[in-house]
């Protein structure tokens, strides 16, 4: 087989890369898009197995992607997806390496974060496209000596076919053109010294480039501040490792100590603490549970719907809208709160998009709005707060327009982070920062109110006991000693 050489380099023309093309990366990120998105890498940024890239000074967000690389044979344009794979010439393996922190300065073209001298190793041999299946392609990538990605052609959303197809559409692809073809799960950060290597082969045909490696090194030279620096967020990290955990970050949602505090009280009781603190529009009011008994403690994920308009529901309201794609990555306890005006004419979610919600962890559904499907909704596990049920689909009255801002519900603002706590008798808005003082201080009035409970029940009146003055906190003391506060155990 041919190998890629420093000739090979300079005959290459464009580069271009799929954004996100195999399901095992789709069900990673949450998003799985109907058609295909590209960006372009510079052809600088092209390199022979063995070489060194830099980490460039001042990034810590180093990620690594084994992809299979089409390298165009014939001319195409406006060609067939029957004739597509004609004009490929070879396949081989190619690693569409990126850096995190300087990704939010392209709007998503990735000029800074992709194109870096060295940034698209490719090699080291080249199989002849007319030798292999599409279909039965494998591209691995080991980290270190550890195989850390292991997918097939097979599991593409979209077809190497498909994405020739449709990029000839606008633009002729010319020999010597690279296709960076998307990456499966898996895709993580490197560090320096770390040694990455790829392969892609053909098991059926018995074809394989051998194994692309790149050695990862730390760059010194800092970037000037006449350009966009590196910069990073949490949501950064969590992205470019794959996980929060491989990430090193907190786990996101509440302590699993703060909700057994909030879900150990009442929100009556909560209510009574927060007003203390001068919050008295906390509450949001007007809805039922499907699951009264239970109490529920989370944070908050925001979804606001807008009044239908025809002409802007076809832009919104269709396919992976804002609805569904708030449903698809909800995390571990999170609660979905739904800003639907108060408008009860017709469903803002059905069984379908609930049980989703409900295999992700959420903690509840809130809405302001109905419910479709109402029996299989409530017959979840997972409470839905609503108005009241109705058949209609959503876009009767709503178009689902924006995610993860602050809205209105049941009358209550609620921001993303929120901390939402339900039972029988509501819902609480509590701002994350009084959560732990808040909960400690209804944990210590429940008590409290346990014991004036047994005064009453033994004939006591309530005057000078509710609220206790002096001397029956005093008998108070004296009885915690002997009773003391469950909810106050870890």
């Amino acid at each position: 087989m041919e190998q890629v050489t420093a000739t090979t380099v300079k005959h290459v023309g464009k580069v271009i890369a799929v954004h996100l093309a195999y399901q095992s990366r789709a069900d990673q990120r949450g998003l799985t898009p109907a058609k295909p998105s590209y960006f372009l890498k510079a052809s600088s940024s092209l390199s022979l197995s063995g070489s060194e890239i830099e980490r460039p000074a001042g990034c810590e967000l180093l990620a690594y992607e084994g992809e299979i690389a089409l390298v165009i044979g014939s001319p195409a344009r406006r060609v067939s997806l029957e004739d597509a794979w004609s004009h490929v010439g070879h396949v081989t393996a190619s690693n569409d390496l990126g850096t995190y922190d300087l990704k939010y300065a392209d709007k998503g073209s990735n000029v800074r974060s992709k194109s870096g001298d060295g940034f698209t190793p490719f090699g080291p041999a080249l199989i002849p496209a007319s030798d292999v299946d599409p279909a039965g392609l494998r591209v691995r990538t080991w980290l270190n000596g550890e195989l850390v990605q292991d997918d097939t052609s097979a599991g593409l959303i979209f077809t190497f076919s498909q994405i020739v197809a449709d990029l000839s559409q606008l633009m002729t692809l010319e020999p010597g053109d690279v296709i960076l073809t998307g990456t499966p799960a898996g895709s993580s950060v490197a560090v320096p010294g770390d040694v990455i290597e790829v392969e892609v082969d053909a098991p059926a045909a018995g074809l394989s480039t051998g194994r692309l490696r790149t050695t990862v090194t730390q760059g010194t030279a800092e970037l000037a501040d006449f350009g966009n620096g590196p910069k990073v967020t949490d949501a950064d990290r969590e992205d470019a490792w794959g996980s929060a955990e491989a990430a090193g970050l907190a786990p996101k949602g509440l302590s699993a100590e703060l909700k057994r505090k909030l879900t150990s009280v009442g929100t009556a009781t909560l209510s009574a603490q927060l007003r203390q603190r001068g919050l008295n529009n906390v509450s949001i009011d007007g809805l039922k549970s499907t699951r009264p008994e239970l109490r529920i403690a989370g944070i908050a994920r925001t979804l606001r719907y807008v009044p239908n308009r025809e002409d802007l529901f076809k832009t919104h309201g269709g396919g992976y809208n804002a609805q569904k794609r708030i449903i698809n990555t909800l995390n571990e306890g999170d609660v979905l709160v739904m800003e639907a005006r108060g408008e009860p004419g017709t469903g803002t979610v059905g069984d379908i998009l609930a049980l989703r919600a409900q295999i992700n962890g959420a903690a509840a559904i809130v809405t302001d709005g109905g419910v479709r499907d109402l029996a299989a909704v409530a017959a979840l596990d997972m409470p839905t707060f609503f108005t009241g049920a109705h058949p209609a689909v959503l876009g009767r009255r709503h178009i689902p327009w924006d995610t993860d801002l602050t809205i209105s519900c049941g009358g209550a603002t609620v921001q993303p982070g929120d901390i939402i706590v339900g039972d029988s008798d509501g819902l609480l808005v509590i701002p994350p920062s009084l959560a732990e003082e808040v909960a400690d201080a209804a944990i210590v009035q429940e008590h409290e109110e346990t014991f004036i409970a047994q005064m009453v029940t033994e004939g006591n009146g309530v005057e000078g006991l509710y609220p206790m003055n002096a001397a029956w906190k005093e008998k108070f003391a004296q009885w915690a000693l002997t009773h003391p506060n469950p909810a106050a155990q870890p």
